[in-house]
C-alpha cells in the first residue's frame, strides 16, 4: 500500500511506522509483518488472527485483514499519491440525558426541625422520628444537558481494520441547513403568551390575553370601521380563537366576510433544522496480480459484512430480541505523506448506507484465470452521524477548508 502517514492522529502530525503496525497487531497471536520502504508499506500474504471472542465483529470474519489497501504499491518509489483513508470502528450510540449535581442546603434563620434545634447557618439534616440527626439533606445543584452525540463517544474508537484507497475523481461535499416559511398572527401570538402563564393561573393567563386582544385590536380596527363593528369583530374573533383554538370559526373568515381584511399572518422564513451530509464514492478496481485480487476480495467483503446488521449474542436464524448496530467509520483524505490533505474537507464518523458493486464494469463479463473480474466497480453512500454545526469550524485548527 502506498502511504506513509500515522491513521488518525492530530491532525498534520505522526509517521506510519512500524511501531505502528506492531502495536496494531499486539492483540494477535500471529502477528502480520510490513517492511516499510519510503511511503509503501509491503505486506505478505499471512492474513492476521484476532482473539477469539464471543461477540465478534466484522473486523474479524475470516479473510478480512486488519490493514488493507488498493492499489499494491510496486517498489519503494512507486507511491500511489495522495488516499482515501477508511477506519471501520464499533458503533457507540449517543447520550442525551440531564446531569444534576448534589449540593447541601442551609438553615436561614433559628428554628427547629422535626423538633430539632436548629440554627441560621447549619446544614440542613435529615432525623429520624427519634430527633437524632442521620446525615445531610442532598439537594439539587447545578443541572446541565448531558448531549454527546456517537461522533463525540467514538473520537477514541479502537480500529476493527483499515482501508487505503486512492481518492475518488469525483470528490465533493455538500452543506444544507432547513429554512421554512413560517407565519402567526396576533391571536397565535397572543395564545402563546397566555400559553407561557398556564402553569401560574390557568384562567387568569387567558383572560388577560383576550383583554389585551380586545383593546389592542378592537382600537385598530375601530378607527378603520368604526367602534361597534370592530368590537363585534374582534370578540367574536377573540372568543374563538382563544377559549376554542379556531377549532369552529377561522379569523380570517370572519374578518373577510364582515370586513374585507384579513389578519396579518407575518410571514417569515425562519431557521427550521439542521441536516446530515452523504458522501457518495464510486472506486474503480483493476487487479493486476494475485495479490491485488485479494486486496479486493477483503475490502469489498470487509465492508459488505460491517454494514450489516448483527445479531444477538447466542442467537441463531432471525436473530433474537434485538438487533445490534452496523460498524460506523471514519474517514480521512490524506496527502502522499500520511497527514491531513492541505485542501479537502474533514468527515465526521459515518455510517455505510448503501453499496453496490458492479463486476462487470468493462461492459462485459470478463476474468482473468483465477477467476477475478478484470474491471469492478464499487459505489459507497456514507453518511454523517451527526450535523455540522458552526463551532465545528471555530474549533478546527488543522489545515484544508474544515468540514
Amino acid at each position: 500500500m502506498g502511504f506513509a502517514g500515522q491513521l488518525f492522529d492530530k491532525p498534520g502530525e505522526g509517521k506510519y511506522t512500524k511501531d505502528y503496525l506492531r502495536n496494531l497487531q499486539k492483540t494477535s497471536s500471529s502477528s502480520v509483518k510490513e517492511e516499510v520502504k519510503g511511503t509503501n508499506v509491503e505486506q505478505n500474504k499471512k492474513v492476521p488472527e484476532r482473539p477469539q471472542k464471543k461477540d465478534r465483529t466484522a473486523g474479524e470474519i475470516n479473510g478480512v485483514k486488519q490493514v488493507m489497501g488498493y492499489p499494491i504499491a510496486r517498489g519503494p518509489r512507486d507511491s500511489t499519491g495522495d488516499a482515501l483513508v477508511i477506519k471501520a470502528i464499533e458503533y457507540i450510540p449517543p447520550t442525551t440525558g440531564l446531569k444534576a449535581t448534589k449540593a447541601k442546603g442551609y438553615y436561614a434563620k433559628d428554628g427547629t426541625d422535626a423538633g430539632v434545634p436548629v440554627k441560621a447557618g447549619d446544614v440542613v439534616g435529615v432525623f429520624d422520628k427519634s430527633g437524632n440527626r442521620l446525615g445531610d439533606k442532598q439537594f439539587i445543584g447545578d443541572v446541565k444537558l448531558n448531549n454527546q452525540g456517537a461522533s463525540d463517544r467514538q473520537r477514541n474508537a479502537k480500529a476493527i481494520y483499515y482501508i487505503t484507497l486512492p481518492i475518488p475523481q469525483d470528490v465533493n461535499d455538500s452543506n444544507v441547513v432547513t429554512w421554512g416559511d413560517d407565519s402567526m398572527n396576533i391571536f397565535q401570538i397572543a395564545a402563546v403568551d397566555a400559553a407561557a402563564g398556564v402553569l401560574s393561573n390557568t384562567k387568569q393567563s387567558f383572560e388577560n390575553a383576550k383583554a389585551i386582544i380586545d383593546a389592542g385590536v378592537g382600537r385598530t380596527i375601530g378607527k378603520e370601521l368604526g367602534g361597534g363593528t370592530a368590537q363585534a369583530i374582534t370578540r367574536a374573533i377573540a372568543g374563538e380563537a382563544i377559549n376554542k383554538l379556531g377549532q369552529n370559526i377561522r379569523p380570517n373568515s370572519v374578518l373577510g366576510r364582515s370586513t374585507g381584511m384579513i389578519l396579518n399572518s407575518n410571514l417569515e422564513l425562519l431557521f427550521s433544522g439542521v441536516s446530515l451530509r452523504t458522501f457518495p464514492f464510486s472506486i474503480n478496481f483493476s487487479p493486476r496480480n494475485q495479490r491485488e485480487s485479494e486486496e479486493v476480495i477483503s475490502i469489498i467483503k470487509a465492508l459488505k459484512s460491517s454494514m450489516a446488521a448483527k445479531k444477538g449474542a447466542g442467537t441463531s436464524g432471525q436473530g433474537g430480541i434485538f438487533l445490534r448496530a452496523p460498524d460506523v467509520f471514519q474517514l480521512r483524505y490524506i496527502d502522499s505523506n500520511g497527514k491531513d490533505h492541505p485542501f479537502l474537507n474533514r468527515i465526521k464518523d459515518c455510517a455505510l448506507t448503501a453499496m453496490t458493486v458492479n463486476y462487470t464494469n468493462s461492459g462485459t463479463y470478463a476474468t482473468y484465470d483465477d477467476g477475478t473480474p478484470v474491471s469492478i466497480r464499487m459505489n459507497l453512500t456514507f453518511k454523517e452521524l451527526n450535523p455540522i454545526y458552526f463551532e465545528d469550524y471555530k474549533d478546527y485548527t488543522g489545515p484544508g477548508v474544515g468540514y
